[in-house]
Protein backbone atom coordinates (compact mmCIF):
# COMPACT_ATOMS: atom_id res chain seq x y z
CA UNK A 1 0.00 0.00 0.00
CA UNK A 2 1.22 3.49 -0.87
CA UNK A 3 0.73 6.05 1.89
CA UNK A 4 -1.03 9.29 1.03
CA UNK A 5 1.45 11.97 0.00
CA UNK A 6 1.58 15.42 -1.55
CA UNK A 7 4.15 16.86 -3.90
CA UNK A 8 4.88 20.48 -4.75
CA UNK A 9 7.74 22.28 -6.41
CA UNK A 10 8.64 25.49 -8.23
CA UNK A 11 5.96 26.76 -10.57
CA UNK A 12 8.19 26.35 -13.63
CA UNK A 13 11.60 24.71 -14.04
CA UNK A 14 13.92 25.54 -16.94
CA UNK A 15 17.13 23.51 -17.17
CA UNK A 16 19.84 23.64 -19.78
CA UNK A 17 23.14 25.06 -20.92
CA UNK A 18 22.75 28.69 -21.99
CA UNK A 19 19.28 29.05 -20.52
CA UNK A 20 20.35 32.19 -18.64
CA UNK A 21 19.69 34.09 -21.87
CA UNK A 22 15.97 33.43 -21.40
CA UNK A 23 15.82 35.45 -18.17
CA UNK A 24 14.62 38.63 -19.88
CA UNK A 25 11.60 37.00 -21.45
CA UNK A 26 10.79 35.16 -18.23
CA UNK A 27 11.13 38.29 -16.08
CA UNK A 28 9.06 40.36 -18.52
CA UNK A 29 6.19 37.97 -17.97
CA UNK A 30 6.30 38.52 -14.21
CA UNK A 31 7.15 42.18 -13.64
CA UNK A 32 8.98 45.29 -14.80
CA UNK A 33 10.97 46.34 -11.71
CA UNK A 34 13.32 43.63 -10.46
CA UNK A 35 15.44 43.54 -7.32
CA UNK A 36 18.38 41.25 -8.11
CA UNK A 37 19.64 39.58 -4.93
CA UNK A 38 23.24 38.38 -5.27
CA UNK A 39 26.15 37.15 -3.20
CA UNK A 40 29.01 39.36 -2.03
CA UNK A 41 30.17 40.15 -5.59
CA UNK A 42 27.25 41.66 -7.53
CA UNK A 43 29.37 41.91 -10.67
CA UNK A 44 28.95 38.14 -11.11
CA UNK A 45 25.34 38.81 -12.08
CA UNK A 46 26.32 41.12 -14.97
CA UNK A 47 25.04 38.50 -17.40
CA UNK A 48 21.50 39.41 -16.37
CA UNK A 49 21.79 43.07 -17.37
CA UNK A 50 21.59 42.65 -21.15
CA UNK A 51 18.65 40.22 -21.29
CA UNK A 52 16.67 42.24 -18.73
CA UNK A 53 17.38 45.57 -20.38
CA UNK A 54 16.45 44.25 -23.80
CA UNK A 55 12.93 43.57 -22.51
CA UNK A 56 12.66 46.89 -20.61
CA UNK A 57 12.87 45.27 -17.18
CA UNK A 58 14.53 47.72 -14.79
CA UNK A 59 16.82 46.14 -12.21
CA UNK A 60 18.69 47.06 -9.05
CA UNK A 61 21.22 44.95 -7.13
CA UNK A 62 21.14 43.96 -3.47
CA UNK A 63 24.20 41.98 -2.38
CA UNK A 64 24.54 39.72 0.63
CA UNK A 65 28.01 39.52 2.21
CA UNK A 66 27.57 35.90 3.26
CA UNK A 67 24.88 33.65 4.66
CA UNK A 68 21.82 35.91 5.02
CA UNK A 69 21.05 37.29 8.45
CA UNK A 70 17.68 38.44 9.72
CA UNK A 71 19.02 42.00 9.49
CA UNK A 72 20.04 41.50 5.85
CA UNK A 73 16.53 40.38 4.97
CA UNK A 74 14.99 43.29 6.83
CA UNK A 75 17.17 45.68 4.78
CA UNK A 76 16.51 43.90 1.49
CA UNK A 77 12.75 43.91 1.98
CA UNK A 78 12.86 47.62 2.82
CA UNK A 79 14.83 48.30 -0.38
CA UNK A 80 12.37 46.27 -2.47
CA UNK A 81 9.47 48.29 -1.05
CA UNK A 82 11.25 51.63 -1.55
CA UNK A 83 11.99 50.81 -5.20
CA UNK A 84 8.50 49.57 -5.89
CA UNK A 85 9.92 46.22 -6.99
CA UNK A 86 7.36 43.80 -8.40
CA UNK A 87 9.81 40.94 -8.93
CA UNK A 88 12.85 39.40 -7.20
CA UNK A 89 15.60 37.61 -9.09
CA UNK A 90 17.81 35.54 -6.75
CA UNK A 91 21.16 34.85 -8.40
CA UNK A 92 23.99 32.97 -6.72
CA UNK A 93 24.64 30.13 -4.31
CA UNK A 94 22.25 28.89 -1.66
CA UNK A 95 22.71 31.99 0.48
CA UNK A 96 21.65 34.33 -2.32
CA UNK A 97 18.71 32.12 -3.27
CA UNK A 98 17.50 31.85 0.32
CA UNK A 99 18.00 35.59 0.76
CA UNK A 100 16.03 36.35 -2.39
CA UNK A 101 13.13 34.11 -1.39
CA UNK A 102 12.98 35.68 2.07
CA UNK A 103 13.13 39.23 0.70
CA UNK A 104 10.36 38.42 -1.79
CA UNK A 105 8.22 37.15 1.09
CA UNK A 106 8.83 40.03 3.49
CA UNK A 107 8.45 42.72 0.82
CA UNK A 108 4.72 41.98 0.74
CA UNK A 109 4.00 40.95 4.33
CA UNK A 110 3.62 43.39 7.23
CA UNK A 111 5.65 43.48 10.42
CA UNK A 112 9.13 42.41 11.39
CA UNK A 113 10.73 39.18 10.10
CA UNK A 114 10.51 37.75 13.63
CA UNK A 115 6.74 37.53 13.15
CA UNK A 116 7.24 34.70 10.68
CA UNK A 117 10.46 33.00 11.80
CA UNK A 118 10.62 29.59 13.45
CA UNK A 119 12.29 29.08 16.85
CA UNK A 120 13.26 32.70 17.61
CA UNK A 121 10.01 34.26 16.37
CA UNK A 122 6.30 33.65 16.45
CA UNK A 123 6.27 31.31 13.46
CA UNK A 124 3.17 32.93 11.98
CA UNK A 125 2.20 31.97 8.41
CA UNK A 126 2.60 34.54 5.68
CA UNK A 127 -0.51 36.68 5.17
CA UNK A 128 0.14 37.66 1.56
CA UNK A 129 1.80 36.00 -1.39
CA UNK A 130 5.45 37.00 -1.90
CA UNK A 131 6.68 38.91 -4.91
CA UNK A 132 7.30 36.55 -7.84
CA UNK A 133 10.78 35.08 -7.53
CA UNK A 134 13.10 33.74 -10.22
CA UNK A 135 15.81 31.57 -8.64
CA UNK A 136 19.04 31.12 -10.62
CA UNK A 137 21.65 28.92 -8.88
CA UNK A 138 25.35 29.39 -9.61
CA UNK A 139 26.45 26.42 -7.50
CA UNK A 140 25.29 22.81 -7.60
CA UNK A 141 24.51 22.11 -3.98
CA UNK A 142 21.57 23.50 -2.05
CA UNK A 143 18.67 22.93 -4.44
CA UNK A 144 17.18 26.10 -2.95
CA UNK A 145 15.64 26.92 -6.33
CA UNK A 146 13.06 24.21 -5.60
CA UNK A 147 12.46 24.54 -1.84
CA UNK A 148 9.87 26.43 0.17
CA UNK A 149 12.07 27.81 2.96
CA UNK A 150 14.93 30.20 3.54
CA UNK A 151 17.59 29.58 6.18
CA UNK A 152 18.59 32.77 7.97
CA UNK A 153 21.31 33.40 10.52
CA UNK A 154 20.52 35.20 13.76
CA UNK A 155 23.91 36.27 15.19
CA UNK A 156 22.41 37.53 18.44
CA UNK A 157 20.86 34.12 19.12
CA UNK A 158 23.74 32.07 17.72
CA UNK A 159 21.23 30.17 15.61
CA UNK A 160 20.16 29.48 12.06
CA UNK A 161 16.39 29.52 11.67
CA UNK A 162 13.93 29.05 8.83
CA UNK A 163 11.34 31.24 7.21
CA UNK A 164 9.00 28.68 5.69
CA UNK A 165 5.79 28.70 3.68
CA UNK A 166 4.40 26.91 0.62
CA UNK A 167 4.14 30.27 -1.14
CA UNK A 168 7.93 30.65 -0.98
CA UNK A 169 8.55 28.13 -3.74
CA UNK A 170 10.06 30.20 -6.57
CA UNK A 171 7.82 31.08 -9.47
CA UNK A 172 10.62 29.99 -11.81
CA UNK A 173 13.75 27.92 -11.24
CA UNK A 174 16.25 28.69 -14.03
CA UNK A 175 19.16 26.24 -13.92
CA UNK A 176 22.04 26.84 -16.32
CA UNK A 177 24.95 24.43 -15.69
CA UNK A 178 27.36 26.84 -17.43
CA UNK A 179 27.13 29.11 -14.39
CA UNK A 180 28.98 26.48 -12.33
CA UNK A 181 31.96 26.05 -14.69
CA UNK A 182 34.31 28.36 -12.82
CA UNK A 183 33.59 27.22 -9.27
CA UNK A 184 36.85 26.55 -7.40
CA UNK A 185 37.49 22.91 -6.43
CA UNK A 186 36.84 23.48 -2.71
CA UNK A 187 33.41 25.01 -3.41
CA UNK A 188 32.64 22.28 -5.94
CA UNK A 189 33.42 19.69 -3.25
CA UNK A 190 31.40 21.24 -0.40
CA UNK A 191 28.37 22.15 -2.49
CA UNK A 192 28.49 18.84 -4.32
CA UNK A 193 28.54 16.90 -1.07
CA UNK A 194 25.64 19.04 0.14
CA UNK A 195 23.76 18.00 -3.01
CA UNK A 196 24.64 14.36 -2.37
CA UNK A 197 23.46 14.65 1.24
CA UNK A 198 20.19 16.20 0.08
CA UNK A 199 19.57 13.13 -2.04
CA UNK A 200 20.67 10.58 0.56
CA UNK A 201 18.62 12.01 3.43
CA UNK A 202 15.25 12.32 1.62
CA UNK A 203 15.76 8.81 0.20
CA UNK A 204 16.23 7.38 3.71
CA UNK A 205 13.65 9.72 5.30
CA UNK A 206 10.65 8.43 7.17
CA UNK A 207 8.61 10.81 5.00
CA UNK A 208 9.86 9.46 1.67
CA UNK A 209 7.30 8.58 -1.00
CA UNK A 210 7.46 6.98 -4.47
CA UNK A 211 7.93 10.34 -6.22
CA UNK A 212 10.77 11.50 -4.00
CA UNK A 213 12.41 8.08 -4.22
CA UNK A 214 12.42 8.32 -8.01
CA UNK A 215 13.97 11.79 -7.90
CA UNK A 216 16.60 10.70 -5.39
CA UNK A 217 17.63 7.60 -7.30
CA UNK A 218 18.14 9.58 -10.50
CA UNK A 219 20.02 12.30 -8.66
CA UNK A 220 22.19 9.84 -6.76
CA UNK A 221 23.14 8.05 -9.96
CA UNK A 222 24.27 11.32 -11.53
CA UNK A 223 26.08 12.63 -8.46
CA UNK A 224 27.88 9.33 -7.86
CA UNK A 225 29.28 9.34 -11.38
CA UNK A 226 30.09 13.03 -11.72
CA UNK A 227 30.99 14.79 -8.45
CA UNK A 228 34.65 13.73 -8.44
CA UNK A 229 34.94 14.52 -12.17
CA UNK A 230 33.49 18.01 -11.68
CA UNK A 231 35.98 18.59 -8.85
CA UNK A 232 38.92 17.49 -11.00
CA UNK A 233 37.85 19.26 -14.20
CA UNK A 234 35.50 22.20 -13.73
CA UNK A 235 34.72 22.57 -17.45
CA UNK A 236 33.59 18.96 -17.91
CA UNK A 237 30.14 19.78 -19.29
CA UNK A 238 28.62 16.38 -18.62
CA UNK A 239 29.81 16.38 -15.01
CA UNK A 240 28.58 19.93 -14.39
CA UNK A 241 25.21 19.13 -15.98
CA UNK A 242 24.86 16.02 -13.83
CA UNK A 243 25.67 17.93 -10.64
CA UNK A 244 23.32 20.82 -11.47
CA UNK A 245 20.53 18.33 -12.10
CA UNK A 246 21.38 16.33 -8.98
CA UNK A 247 21.15 19.50 -6.91
CA UNK A 248 17.79 20.42 -8.43
CA UNK A 249 16.39 16.92 -7.86
CA UNK A 250 17.63 16.99 -4.26
CA UNK A 251 15.86 20.28 -3.65
CA UNK A 252 12.62 18.87 -5.06
CA UNK A 253 12.98 15.75 -2.92
CA UNK A 254 13.82 17.44 0.38
CA UNK A 255 10.98 19.94 -0.02
CA UNK A 256 8.58 16.99 0.03
CA UNK A 257 10.30 14.25 2.06
CA UNK A 258 12.37 16.20 4.57
CA UNK A 259 15.94 15.58 5.62
CA UNK A 260 17.71 13.94 8.56
CA UNK A 261 20.39 14.18 11.22
CA UNK A 262 23.10 15.65 8.95
CA UNK A 263 21.01 18.77 8.46
CA UNK A 264 19.70 18.60 12.01
CA UNK A 265 23.29 18.98 13.21
CA UNK A 266 24.47 21.36 10.47
CA UNK A 267 22.00 24.11 11.40
CA UNK A 268 23.16 24.66 15.01
CA UNK A 269 26.78 24.16 13.91
CA UNK A 270 26.48 27.03 11.47
CA UNK A 271 24.78 29.18 14.06
CA UNK A 272 27.51 28.69 16.64
CA UNK A 273 30.63 28.70 14.46
CA UNK A 274 31.42 30.16 10.99
CA UNK A 275 31.11 26.81 9.24
CA UNK A 276 29.74 26.94 5.67
CA UNK A 277 26.68 24.76 5.36
CA UNK A 278 28.08 22.55 2.63
CA UNK A 279 31.32 22.00 4.56
CA UNK A 280 29.36 20.97 7.66
CA UNK A 281 27.28 18.46 5.68
CA UNK A 282 30.40 17.04 4.03
CA UNK A 283 32.12 16.48 7.37
CA UNK A 284 29.07 14.96 9.03
CA UNK A 285 27.65 12.70 6.30
CA UNK A 286 29.73 9.50 6.75
CA UNK A 287 29.43 9.59 10.54
CA UNK A 288 25.67 10.19 10.57
CA UNK A 289 25.13 7.37 8.09
CA UNK A 290 27.23 5.00 10.21
CA UNK A 291 25.19 5.90 13.31
CA UNK A 292 21.91 5.48 11.41
CA UNK A 293 22.97 2.06 10.14
CA UNK A 294 23.89 0.92 13.66
CA UNK A 295 20.61 2.28 14.97
CA UNK A 296 18.49 0.57 12.34
CA UNK A 297 20.16 -2.78 12.97
CA UNK A 298 19.54 -2.60 16.71
CA UNK A 299 16.22 -0.72 16.84
CA UNK A 300 14.43 -1.62 13.57
CA UNK A 301 16.08 -4.70 12.05
CA UNK A 302 12.91 -5.75 10.22
CA UNK A 303 11.93 -2.35 8.91
CA UNK A 304 12.35 -0.83 5.45
CA UNK A 305 15.29 1.33 6.47
CA UNK A 306 17.92 -1.38 5.98
CA UNK A 307 16.55 -2.22 2.54
CA UNK A 308 16.85 1.46 1.61
CA UNK A 309 20.46 1.44 2.84
CA UNK A 310 21.24 -1.52 0.60
CA UNK A 311 19.64 0.21 -2.40
CA UNK A 312 21.69 3.32 -1.63
CA UNK A 313 24.90 1.28 -1.53
CA UNK A 314 24.14 -0.38 -4.87
CA UNK A 315 23.55 2.88 -6.70
CA UNK A 316 26.56 4.67 -5.18
CA UNK A 317 29.01 1.86 -5.90
CA UNK A 318 27.51 0.56 -9.11
CA UNK A 319 27.73 -2.92 -7.62
CA UNK A 320 24.39 -4.82 -7.76
CA UNK A 321 25.50 -6.96 -4.80
CA UNK A 322 26.69 -4.11 -2.55
CA UNK A 323 25.86 -4.16 1.16
CA UNK A 324 25.25 -1.07 3.33
CA UNK A 325 28.87 -1.09 4.55
CA UNK A 326 30.04 -0.85 0.94
CA UNK A 327 28.03 2.35 0.54
CA UNK A 328 29.55 3.78 3.71
CA UNK A 329 33.04 2.92 2.49
CA UNK A 330 32.32 4.62 -0.84
CA UNK A 331 31.24 7.83 0.90
CA UNK A 332 34.28 7.79 3.19
CA UNK A 333 36.57 7.39 0.20
CA UNK A 334 34.82 10.20 -1.66
CA UNK A 335 35.13 12.65 1.22
CA UNK A 336 38.80 11.75 1.57
CA UNK A 337 39.43 12.21 -2.16
CA UNK A 338 37.65 15.59 -2.07
CA UNK A 339 39.87 16.64 0.86
CA UNK A 340 36.99 17.35 3.21
CA UNK A 341 38.21 19.02 6.39
CA UNK A 342 37.03 18.07 9.86
CA UNK A 343 34.84 20.44 11.86
CA UNK A 344 37.80 21.36 14.08
CA UNK A 345 39.27 23.27 11.12
CA UNK A 346 36.44 25.79 11.56
CA UNK A 347 37.04 26.38 15.26
CA UNK A 348 34.74 23.74 16.72
CA UNK A 349 36.03 22.31 20.02
CA UNK A 350 34.96 19.44 22.21
CA UNK A 351 33.30 21.71 24.75
CA UNK A 352 30.83 22.85 22.03
CA UNK A 353 29.49 19.41 21.27
CA UNK A 354 26.93 19.02 24.06
CA UNK A 355 25.26 22.33 23.27
CA UNK A 356 25.08 21.58 19.56
CA UNK A 357 23.68 18.10 20.15
CA UNK A 358 21.03 19.51 22.47
CA UNK A 359 19.92 22.06 19.90
CA UNK A 360 20.05 19.52 17.07
CA UNK A 361 17.78 17.08 18.90
CA UNK A 362 14.99 19.68 18.62
CA UNK A 363 15.59 20.45 14.92
CA UNK A 364 12.80 19.92 12.41
CA UNK A 365 15.13 17.90 10.16
CA UNK A 366 15.44 15.22 12.83
CA UNK A 367 11.81 14.25 12.27
CA UNK A 368 12.72 12.58 8.99
CA UNK A 369 15.78 10.70 10.21
CA UNK A 370 15.26 6.95 9.66
CA UNK A 371 15.98 6.16 13.31
CA UNK A 372 15.85 8.19 16.50
CA UNK A 373 19.32 9.17 17.69
CA UNK A 374 19.88 9.94 21.36
CA UNK A 375 21.71 13.08 22.42
CA UNK A 376 24.75 10.99 23.36
CA UNK A 377 24.83 9.51 19.87
CA UNK A 378 24.75 13.00 18.37
CA UNK A 379 27.69 14.01 20.56
CA UNK A 380 29.60 10.95 19.33
CA UNK A 381 28.89 11.87 15.70
CA UNK A 382 30.19 15.39 16.26
CA UNK A 383 33.31 14.06 17.99
CA UNK A 384 34.03 11.74 15.07
CA UNK A 385 33.58 14.62 12.63
CA UNK A 386 36.09 16.86 14.43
Amino acid sequence: MVKRFEFSTSGRIIFGRGSLQEVGTIAHGLGRRALVVTGRDPSRSAGLDGPLGALDVQSWKFSLPGEPTVGDIRSGAAQAKALGADLVIAFGGGSALDGGKAIAALATNPGDPATYLEVIGRGCPLERRPLPCIAIPTTAGTGSEATRNAVLRSPEHGLKVSLRHAWMLPEVALVDPELTFDLPPEITASTGLDALTQLVEPFLSLRANPMTDALCLEGLRRAAGSLLRAWKEGHDLRAREDMALASLLGGMALANAGLGAVHGLAAPLGGLRPIPHGAACAALLPHVLAANLRGLRTKAPGGPGLAKFSALARILTGNPHAEPEDGLAWIRTLTRDLRVRGLGAYGLVSSDLGEIAGRASQATSMQGNPVELAREELVDILAEAL
